[in-house]
């Protein structure tokens, strides 16, 4: 077997490793394999390769890892209740205090409170702050 096809294949199965186990560290080795597959076209000494690939992984997990773990997430806060739900406005079912009230928002039933000692009527649009377990703060706007 050509020295390029076997870190290929390496690079190939530290991605079915980062599948399974969605760490962001495998990825790295992965992106380190198939770089050396690439020079291995170049260089013939397996020693070398080796020693290409060792650095390329540790540079990758030094500088590429924290990039990919702080895309990842934000990635996650978008798709969790901060992209679905913070920032919306919304109607007012019952009214809102700072010890109860509800609020719909794409046909849901929320809990509600407000931070400050006024109530919200019945109808009101309001914006959504932040949520806190089932209970969504909600603000007048």
């Amino acid at each position: 077997m050509v020295l390029w096809e076997i870190y290929a294949i390496l690079g190939l199965i530290f991605i079915i490793f980062e599948m399974i186990v969605p760490s962001m560290f495998f990825l790295n080795l992965a992106f380190a394999g198939f770089v050396t597959s690439v020079i291995a076209l170049f260089v013939e000494d397996w020693v070398t390769l080796t020693v290409i690939f060792v650095l390329l992984s540790i540079l990758s997990i030094i500088l590429l890892r924290p990039v990919l773990l702080k895309h990842r997430e934000t990635k996650e806060q978008q798709t969790g209740m901060e992209g679905k739900y913070i920032g919306k406005i919304v109607k007012v079912i019952e009214p809102v205090t700072k010890y109860s009230g509800a609020i719909t928002i794409y046909d849901e039933r929320w809990e509600a409170r407000t931070e400050c000692e006024e109530t919200i009527e019945v109808g009101t649009e309001v914006r959504i702050l932040k949520y806190d377990s089932l209970i969504l703060t909600v603000e007048k706007i």
